[in-house]
This record gives C-alpha cells, sequence and structure tokens, in this order.
C-alpha cells in the first residue's frame, strides 16, 4: 500500500499543477527543484517521479460535481497504459477528492493562509510548538482545503488521534506537546483573521 506521507505530496502536487492551470498565478511553493505554479507539467512530473519510485502511477476521475485523484499500481497497465481488470485489486488504489470539503479551487489561499500561520506559531512560541503547527497546516489543507481556524473538533480530533501518529513523524517531545500545539495553533490562526474557530 502506498504510504500516506506519498499520497499526501502527490494530492499536494496534483492541486499545484490544477491550480496553476486555472489561475495562471506564478507563486512559489518552496520544494527543492524550485517547481513554480507557472509550470504544471513540472508539478506533474515531479508527483510521477515521486509515485515511480513506489511503483504507483495518477490519474484524474471527473464527473459533473467533482474530480477525484486516483492513485494505484503501475502493474494495473498493459504495455499500451491500459487497465487490465484481472490485475486490479481496489484495495491497493487510493482515492482523494480534489475538490475537498472546502472549495477546491480556494486551495493555494488555504495552502498560502495556513503556512503562514505555523510560521507565526514558530516565531512566537518556538518550537515543538512550529513543528506540529506545520504538520496541522498540512492536515487542514489537503485533507479538508479548510483554514486551520475553520477545523471543527471532531476534525482537530481526527488529526491528534489518526493523522498525527501516522504522518506527522514526531519526536517525544513533538508529540508531548501536541495538545498544547493544536490550541496555539487554532488560536494564532483566528487572531490572525479575526473569525471565531469552528466549535459546532
Amino acid at each position: 500500500m502506498l504510504p500516506d506521507d506519498i499520497c499526501d505530496e502527490a494530492e499536494r502536487l496534483t492541486r499545484l499543477a490544477r491550480d496553476a492551470e486555472q489561475r495562471g498565478d506564478a507563486e512559489t511553493p518552496g520544494d527543492d527543484d524550485r517547481l513554480t505554479v507557472s509550470d504544471p507539467d513540472r508539478y506533474r512530473q515531479r508527483r510521477d517521479e515521486l509515485l515511480a519510485e513506489h511503483g504507483y502511477v495518477a490519474r484524474l476521475r471527473s464527473d459533473d460535481t467533482e474530480t477525484q485523484l486516483i492513485l494505484h499500481p503501475d502493474d494495473w497497465l498493459d504495455e499500451d497504459g491500459i487497465v487490465v481488470f484481472e490485475r486490479v485489486d481496489t484495495d491497493e488504489a487510493v482515492e482523494r477528492r480534489l475538490s475537498g470539503t472546502g472549495d477546491g479551487d480556494d486551495w493555494a489561499d488555504v495552502e498560502a493562509h495556513n503556512r503562514a500561520v505555523a510560521e507565526r506559531v514558530a516565531r512566537e512560541h518556538g518550537e515543538p510548538h512550529g513543528y506540529n503547527a506545520a504538520r496541522l497546516a498540512d492536515f487542514a489543507g489537503n485533507h479538508y482545503v479548510k483554514p486551520i481556524e475553520r477545523l471543527t473538533p471532531a476534525e482537530r480530533a481526527e488529526f491528534l488521534t489518526d493523522y498525527y501518529p501516522r504522518n506527522g513523524f514526531p519526536d517525544a517531545t513533538q508529540r508531548s506537546a501536541v495538545e498544547t500545539s493544536v490550541e496555539l495553533t487554532v488560536e494564532t490562526a483566528a487572531n490572525r483573521t479575526g473569525e471565531p474557530t469552528d466549535e459546532e
């Protein structure tokens, strides 16, 4: 099965490529290979290279209401790139809804906002809270396409009990501080926007 952190990165790069095509902005995400939002093909190339290291490929499935990213083993395909149904094991596939729970078209704005919040937490509260705030930003943007302050209590609990232990790779100090880090990060995000947190 494809590791969760690889799925997250494949989704992130796919969103950046789609955003580049739809918006034509020129923002720099800070990747080591200096990808830019104005070059969607390079985002896709980086995604495909990453997936190939694990024997996976990506495709998009769209209908009238949403688009999903499908990640599946490349051995499902024949030499012409056609799916051989006898090789398909759906348990090996990963599906990510690119429209998210929020508005997928707003992903770049949400990503920039959440990164700014995480950086502010790092400046004002130091480590390990800065590290944990960055992981919460990953979760809020990639899984829910939401500003951090709009995460519901249930979504914050999902981060603490499921996402963070599996994908955060924390050390003991970071792990012991994560609940406080989440509180600080949500408070910082709400103060930045002047909006109340989502407590429903």
